[in-house]
């Protein structure tokens, strides 16, 4: 060999080894792709569902906090327009020529105490009402107002909207309220006729504070008031670092009547919702920080796929241990097996290693210095037991009527029937001739036909009774197949079939070639067995050989076996005669020669003496 023919080889047994490493590498990763995959798209799809329902429950929770501020401005806005058609305020508002003091003192009472009864309503939003008389230059109203009545504060507010300005009730308090005016005159909103009734409604910020309050307490965020140019209404709460950065964002991206957005300030996110509202063109925004909520979602992922990653490299240094410490090893002793295999029974292993492997090259050693004294010696000694025990069969076989037909020469000799004794003396002398000669294990179909010609001319002798007809297609006669294998299962046709009973005396043999086996039946019509006994004698074949079981047709059964294989066999079932059939049946080894008559009945040729 030359030097490129084993560096091609050291190559090609490199790159095995080297694809093996890879195989396993690869598995790893093609274990672990799908899962980062899919883990992947669920932590997407987790987290898009969450922002997004985070992002409705916080719409919808703003939108019902902005619908109850409205719903109570529009409560205030309803009692003025209502409160202004009161007769007490009418009359308030007229001239009330006839009118006594104690009458004017009365009407004043009714007017206040209805504006406190609807301001304490309830606690979280107090409201503020008071009524102008243009006319009377006069004005009640159900708070401490520190001034009275002023026409040119009431010009500069009769704008038909709510405005926002300083709270009235304390100068010295940097608290604002807002205020809306109605006027009773069918003159357009925002002008006086000079005998107009007004309605002022007001609130402090400070209740728009309460509603932030209670809003915060159930939720995540941080809500405000906000309108462009003034100074946004905080909850109590509020972070006002947090407030102001987001604030200078509102004031440079003027927000929508209802609109959300992720913003990020300070190096976070934050999911920013707003909502208009319809009376005070002021949005109730509210800032609720998305790494709070999502964080944890997003620790989880990162926290896998870190998890994953040392999985992974765990993976990858176990696949390199397997590899030196296992599959090499397993790759030597394989090697040493197909040098067995081989025939090379010299092959030694050797490990450095004191581990699992080293015992296994141990034993491999052992192995293939036993597996060499066995064929020296164990298998040759098989080979000769298994002749004699095929030669002991066959023995056993052969002469278990010899003393009947010895018996009935001597009657027949006695009685001076020359002929009878002449023709059993020459059938059970070609018989004998036959079964006696060991010279050969096996013998042709055609001359096992020719035994049981004799054997049953001899048994014809003997019972008067017994009919047979032989019908072996011609092509199977020229087969190889274990001598006397016929014969045994014939007598027990005779023996068992025939014997047993007085009005019984056919037996047809038959055979036949198909599936690639041939196959002989051998037929009675004598009592038979039922199918309980059938199957058993069936189970029984298949076991091994037991002291109460006869040992004639289990002999036959294992010659078979031992000479065709474990896919021969006897079987036995109910006979078309209405007797008992035993089916032999045998697989073809090699194609062979056939030259032989088709049919042979009554007095066909005798067994071949010269076999």
């Amino acid at each position: 060999m030359g030097f490129s023919q084993a560096f091609m080889i050291v190559k090609e047994k490199s790159w095995s080894r080297f694809s093996l490493f890879a195989k396993m590498n690869s598995l790893i990763i093609v274990l672990f792709v799908p899962i980062i995959i899919v883990y992947t798209y669920s932590n997407n799809v987790t987290f898009d569902v969450v922002s997004k329902e985070l992002q409705e429950s916080n719409t919808k929770q703003l939108t019902f906090l902005s619908s109850q501020i409205d719903s109570r401005i529009n409560q205030m806005m309803d009692f003025s327009l209502v409160f202004s058609k009161d007769p007490n305020v009418r009359k308030f508002n007229g001239l009330g020529i006839w009118e006594d003091r104690y009458d004017r003192m009365q009407t004043r009472f009714v007017i206040r105490e209805k504006m406190m009864l609807q301001s304490g309503l309830t606690d979280v939003w107090p409201s503020r009402y008071a009524v102008y008389s243009q006319q009377n230059k006069d004005v009640i109203s159900n708070y401490d107002k520190p001034t009275g009545y002023d026409e040119n504060y009431l010009i500069q507010n009769m704008s038909g909207k709510w405005t926002y300005s300083d709270d009235e009730t304390d100068s010295s308090s940097k608290s604002k309220a807002f205020y809306w005016f109605h006027s009773d005159s069918i003159a357009p909103q925002g002008t006086l006729t000079g005998s107009d009734l007004v309605v002022e409604a007001s609130f402090s910020s400070e209740n728009i504070q309460n509603m932030l309050d209670t809003y915060k307490t159930g939720g995540q965020g941080d809500p405000f008031f906000y309108h462009k140019g003034e100074t946004p209404i905080l909850n109590r709460t509020a972070d006002q670092k947090l407030t102001a950065e987001l604030i200078g964002y509102l004031d440079k991206h003027s927000p929508d009547s209802s609109t959300q957005h992720v913003i990020s300030l300070g190096h976070k996110n934050y999911l920013v919702s707003s909502v208009k509202s319809s009376y005070l063109e002021w949005y109730l925004v509210d800032v609720v920080p998305l790494d709070r909520i999502l964080g944890p979602i997003s620790v989880s992922r990162d926290l896998f796929y870190v998890s994953m990653l040392l999985l992974f490299v765990v993976g990858i240094s176990a696949s390199i241990l397997l590899y030196q410490n296992v599959q090499r090893p397993i790759k030597k002793l394989i090697k040493g097996l197909r040098r067995v295999q081989r025939g090379d029974y010299s092959v030694r292993l050797h490990s450095e290693d004191h581990n699992e492997f080293s015992f296994l090259f141990y034993r491999f050693n052992d192995m293939s210095h036993q597996i060499q004294d066995l064929i020296e010696n164990v298998f040759n000694e098989k080979i000769r037991a298994r002749e004699a025990t095929l030669k002991q069969l066959q023995a056993q076989i052969n002469p278990h009527f010899l003393y009947n037909c010895l018996g009935y020469i001597i009657n027949m000799a006695q009685m001076k029937d020359e002929e009878a004794v002449v023709s059993m003396a020459y059938n059970l002398s070609a018989y004998y001739r036959y079964t006696t000669r060991m010279e050969r294990d096996t013998a042709t179909l055609n001359d096992e036909v020719k035994l049981l010609v004799n054997y049953l001319d001899i048994q014809k002798l003997r019972n008067g009774r017994i009919e047979y007809h032989i019908d072996i297609p011609q092509e199977m006669l020229g087969y190889s197949i274990p001598r006397l294998l016929l014969q045994p299962i014939v007598e027990n046709s005779v023996i068992h079939g025939v014997g047993k009973s007085y009005s019984s005396g056919e037996i047809r043999i038959s055979g036949g070639i198909s599936g690639g086996c041939c196959r002989v039946y051998i037929d009675d019509d004598g009592p038979g067995l039922s199918p309980e006994q059938q199957e058993a004698l069936n189970r029984k074949m298949r076991e091994p050989l037991q002291e109460e079981m006869g040992c004639g047709l289990w002999n036959t059964n294992q010659r078979l076996i031992h000479q065709f294989g474990n896919q021969s066999a006897l079987h036995f079932t109910e006979s078309p005669l209405g007797g008992f059939r035993t089916e032999i049946v045998w697989e073809i080894p090699v194609q062979e020669e056939h030259s032989l008559p088709t049919n042979l009945r009554g007095e066909t040729a005798h067994a071949n003496d010269h076999c």
